[in-house]
């Protein structure tokens, strides 16, 4: 339990830290908006590749020497980010961040699904939910901190220390081995003592690797994944965003086929005929787009149109992460009891209702007014997703056998990876088209040259953080500068209202696809 949550705890601090510090990071190195745009995508892209490939090696070659692998290699890149000297070392070394967390985030839920009990799985899953969500939400918080104290740099590097304790742990620690082929007993493993089962060397037939199908699958997911993160700069016209996704689509059908006709499939197709693991993997791509969208709107609204400082800002989501270390557990264990139908329903339409009120928020007297403004949906936001996390991932994991469970964690984690890709570039450039368009209604009244007015316009693609143009008239700035700021937060709205509805969408697929206890 402990090495599973420190080493989730990572990669999720990491990634919502990240957000927090670029900019000081971009004055640092004095980085344009195109390399900010791959320092943090870069990790993003590796990720959705090689997520399901790193969960297909942990079943088939040993979860926790992949694991310690993944472990290794991340904490290396993270080094490797604290140290880069200019934002092209600093994308290759998110890039090796990304392997590394390919091959560590499935493992972490694998290893807890095959050395727990199964009467405890669901109260373990609860506590892994709940630490880890509340690292996550405190990543704002932490990066804000930093980034006021100009220690950008530390964001990466504090994951060193908690990398190497982690591989501590693991290398004193025994675990069973569920790729033996008697995998269907796992002994319970009792906190601080090791198991009596050690890992065996899996046989040949388990380790031999699916090598077509985990290079369409990474190839396919990569490409899809570079095609919508280009959408926001170029337009889906450009050949680079329509070629992407094509040749992304075409290779993840080429997957199936591979699948299909594979003896040693890295992805048993089998394990989609079972419409709770289908089910719950499309409520997670909904939940998490939607809850992705919110919370990077939100973000951005917070600071670039409220007036709020990074720190300020990062502690907004204290009442999230409050509510999730005191529910997720509960939550958790009493799904166990009544089954996982009704938290997969309600949590998702509470979670819809949250972002549907924080929606409604226009402009406020800043931090100030945060109580009367932002904790109400913030409150119910955090409410919605306590009661939906732990019982989401218990579930994904118990539809399926311990045997494929690093799978289907890989397929999991995928969905909420790509459902942030989706998030960020789908939203990212549909928020620049609307708030271009608030934009152009409202310079239509004024009498300026074209290339003044195409100057105001070109600001639109920085959304929030949009300044006046020095060609616009002095007479004017005040109102361009408001003109920004009510249409941003426009299109603030807007993104949360669409943000809902993918949440209301998941708990639907919540009540229908989870008709009865998941179990193999």
């Amino acid at each position: 339990m402990a090495s599973a949550i420190l080493a989730s705890s990572m990669a999720f601090i990491d990634s919502t830290a990240l957000n927090v510090v670029l900019p000081s990071l971009q004055k640092s190195l004095q980085a344009t908006g195109a390399d900010l745009f791959w320092i943090l995508n870069a990790y993003l892209l590796m990720l959705a590749a090689l997520i399901l490939v790193g969960g297909s090696l942990g079943d088939r070659l040993g979860r926790k020497k992949v694991f310690m692998t993944g472990i290794f290699v991340f904490i290396t890149g993270s080094a490797a980010c604290g140290l880069s000297p200019d934002t092209d070392r600093l994308i290759l070394s998110r890039v090796i961040q990304g392997i590394g967390g390919a091959l560590m985030i499935p493992g972490s839920l694998a290893l807890i699904s095959s050395s727990i009990d199964e009467k405890e799985k669901g109260k373990a899953i609860g506590t892994w939910s709940a630490a880890t969500t509340m690292v996550t939400m405190g990543g704002p918080i932490l990066g804000g901190a930093l980034a006021d104290a100009g220690l950008w740099r530390y964001i990466f590097f504090i994951n060193v220390p908690i990398g190497i304790a982690t591989l501590l742990i693991l290398w004193r620690t025994e675990t069973p081995d569920p790729t033996r082929t008697d995998s269907s007993s796992h002994p319970h493993l009792p906190a601080g003592k090791p198991s009596p089962r050690p890992e065996q060397k899996p046989d040949t037939r388990i380790s031999r690797l699916d090598l077509p199908g985990a290079t369409s699958i990474a190839l396919g997911l990569a490409a899809m994944t570079f095609g919508f993160l280009r959408m926001p700069a170029l337009g889906f016209r450009h050949w680079a965003v329509w070629g992407s996704l094509t040749a992304g689509l075409i290779l993840l059908a080429l997957f199936i086929v591979i699948e299909r006709r594979s003896k040693h499939p890295m992805m048993p197709l089998p394990l989609f005929a079972n419409p709770v693991f289908t089910g719950v993997n499309a409520l997670t791509f909904f939940l998490y787009a939607g809850l992705g969208a919110g919370m990077l709107f939100l973000s951005l609204n917070l600071v670039q149109a409220q007036g709020y400082r990074q720190l300020y800002s990062g502690m907004t989501f204290l009442p999230f992460t409050i509510l999730m270390i005191l529910l997720a557990r509960p939550a958790a264990s009493l799904s166990d009891r009544i089954g996982p139908r009704l938290f997969l329903t309600i949590g998702p339409a509470t979670a819809a209702a949250g972002l549907l009120l924080l929606s409604f928020i226009g402009q406020t007297r800043g931090p100030a007014g945060y109580w009367t403004s932002f904790l109400p949906g913030m409150l119910v936001l955090g409410l919605g997703m306590s009661l939906t996390v732990a019982p989401l991932t218990t579930t994904v994991m118990r539809s399926v056998s311990d045997e494929h469970s690093g799978l289907a964690s890989g397929v999991n984690n995928a969905m909420t990876r790509i459902s942030n890709v989706f998030a960020n570039a789908i939203f990212g450039a549909l928020a620049v088209m609307l708030f271009t368009a608030s934009l152009h209604q409202q310079l239509d009244t004024m009498h300026w040259t074209p290339a003044t007015k195409t100057a105001a316009i070109a600001q639109t693609a920085d959304l929030g953080n949009a300044h006046v143009p020095d060609t616009v008239p002095a007479a004017d700035k005040a109102a361009v500068s408001e003109a920004y700021r009510a249409g941003f937060i426009g299109v603030y709205q807007q993104m949360l209202r669409l943000a809902a509805a993918l949440a209301f969408a998941a708990a639907g697929i919540g009540w229908v696809a989870v008709r009865r206890p998941a179990h193999p």
